[in-house]
């Protein structure tokens, strides 16, 4: 396999992760608009129960259900919303992206760039090797998404000069 053919292996497979992710972000928000603390505090006992039976120390099952005394009302309409805007924005500049549209390529590394840097700033008040290793996704989707768009605005260029007509839409 040729670097390039890598490269674009590479590219096309991560941005169809972080369209999953949308995927699921579109998901857990909706999900978030029908339930209510109550059930979501029920639901994170259930789910920790058996952990925190076996290891009443556990400090993953015991921060999940400490977080689900803290959800209110309003925390998860704002997360519901927070989710499926930011879910959708996603799924639709994926898309887009994989469809080679071109209005795509520099939202989807706006879109990236401004979640890096408030990752960055998260980072840096609280680390977390969970997002570190997304933040470090994240810039290699940057990397590969910058030689697409170039090796895209490329394939216009020699189009247009072989005489092929170039939709703006494209």
């Amino acid at each position: 396999m040729t670097r390039a053919r890598f490269l674009d292996l590479a590219f096309r497979v991560t941005v169809f992760l972080k369209g999953l992710d949308g995927v699921l972000e579109l998901v857990g928000g909706a999900l978030l608009l029908f339930l209510t603390p109550e059930r979501i505090h029920a639901i994170v006992r259930l789910l920790t129960q058996h952990e925190l039976s076996e290891d009443p120390t556990d400090p993953v099952a015991g921060w999940l259900l400490h977080w689900s005394h803290q959800v209110t009302g309003s925390a998860t309409l704002f997360g519901a919303f927070y989710l499926i805007v930011h879910g959708l924005v996603k799924v639709v500049l994926v898309w887009a992206v994989l469809r080679d549209r071109l209005w795509a390529y520099p939202w989807m590394l706006g879109f990236l760039v401004v979640f890096i840097g408030w990752q960055g700033y998260e980072l840096a008040r609280h680390f977390s090797w969970g997002l570190f290793a997304l933040t470090v996704f994240d810039v290699l989707i940057v990397a590969l998404t910058v030689r697409e768009y170039r090796v895209q605005l490329r394939k216009r260029a020699d189009r247009a000069e072989g005489g092929a007509a170039v939709t703006p839409a494209s």
